[in-house]
């Protein structure tokens, strides 16, 4: 094996390291940014009002066979 190569292949190596590295860390921000963009979004919903007129037990259950 040429020492060339040996260079080549070093080098090659390290930039394929550095590049997932990168990209791992661009993958966790867009992550961290969706993480808080959901939780802002659930914390604007506006709380659920109950109907008094209703009885208790209406909306428990969920009619699976239509």
């Amino acid at each position: 094996m040429d020492v060339t190569n040996i260079a080549q292949l070093s080098s090659s190596m390290a930039e394929t390291g550095t590049r997932q590295a990168v990209g791992m860390a661009v993958l966790k921000k867009a992550q961290d940014i969706q993480s808080s963009t959901a939780t802002a979004l659930i914390e604007a919903l506006p709380p659920v009002q109950s109907t008094p007129n209703l009885p208790a037990h209406l909306g428990s259950r969920i009619n699976t066979t239509a």
